[in-house]
């Protein structure tokens, strides 16, 4: 389940810095989530980072990209793998 971040962004610039696989940008007008990237955190942290810092809780669950716990902790094993070549 990659997550999404919904126009409620009001760009406080927290979130970036935060996400340990660089899945989230600054866009056009809000920031975004590049799902391919994100992991929910998994394999890095108990919960998304990006949502513990969030001041408007404007991060949810991209209906589009439903995955599972198995499939977001193969994804970051993917990453890391690519990190490390």
């Amino acid at each position: 389940m990659a997550l999404i971040i919904t126009d409620e962004c009001i760009n406080c610039d927290v979130c970036e810095p935060e996400c340990p696989n660089g899945a989230i940008s600054q866009g056009e007008e809000i920031y975004q989530i590049d799902p391919a990237l994100c992991t929910e955190c998994v394999g890095h942290y108990n919960e998304p980072q990006c949502v513990e810092v969030c001041p408007v809780d404007c991060i949810s669950v991209n209906p589009d990209k439903i995955e599972s716990k198995e499939q977001l902790l193969a994804k970051y094993q993917m990453l890391v793998s690519a990190k490390s070549e």
